[in-house]
């Protein structure tokens, strides 16, 4: 989910404003701590408390709030939080539904097309992430890991994605940037 959140931000320019619409897309599974309450609530209240459209709406309005360009902001971390949904919809398990008007309804939202999470789709899906993330990274000058480290460190990895992989066709110094 972060990669795919980090991906939905990766042309904004500021470092902040990126990591922030990254993690909106993942904050849908805040709900997700309803393990510490034991399996039982957790598999009611995973994919019920914020996985629906009040906790995307709470999210983007916090980001926004957070933000120098609100607006820009507040789309982007919507369209995160709804993207992270998407592959939970899709991908988390054909009996793992979403209750996304939640509190307004109790209604669960289920497909017949979707897969369990350790299927093949899922595989593919994180390997294309990675491949595209790593493409963004040695053309922007700044990687997915800047959701998680510090600016020096996401210039390291950015740098060695430049050695390793950037065409020779880039000059050495654009390279090792």
């Amino acid at each position: 989910h972060l990669m795919a959140s980090w991906m939905v931000a990766h042309r904004l320019e500021v470092r902040q404003v990126r990591r922030l619409v990254a993690w909106a897309g993942v904050a849908a599974d805040l709900d997700g701590l309803s393990i510490v309450g034991g399996p039982e609530l957790y598999g009611r209240w995973h994919h019920a408390l914020t996985h629906g459209l009040s906790a995307a709406l709470l999210i983007a309005l916090i980001c926004a709030a957070l933000a120098h360009d609100r607006r820009s902001v507040w789309w982007l971390s919507l369209t995160a939080f709804h993207l992270h949904l998407l592959c939970d919809w899709l991908g988390s398990g054909v009996e793992w539904p979403i209750q996304y008007w939640w509190p307004l309804n109790d209604t669960f939202y289920e497909t017949p097309f979707g897969w369990e999470l350790d299927a093949w789709p899922n595989w593919v899906v994180a390997m294309l992430l990675i491949a595209v993330c790593g493409r963004i990274a040695i053309t922007s000058g700044h990687s997915f890991a800047e959701t998680v480290l510090s600016p020096a460190a996401d210039a390291a990895v950015v740098s060695a994605l430049r050695r390793r992989f950037a065409p020779r066709s880039i000059p050495l110094h654009v390279r090792n940037t």
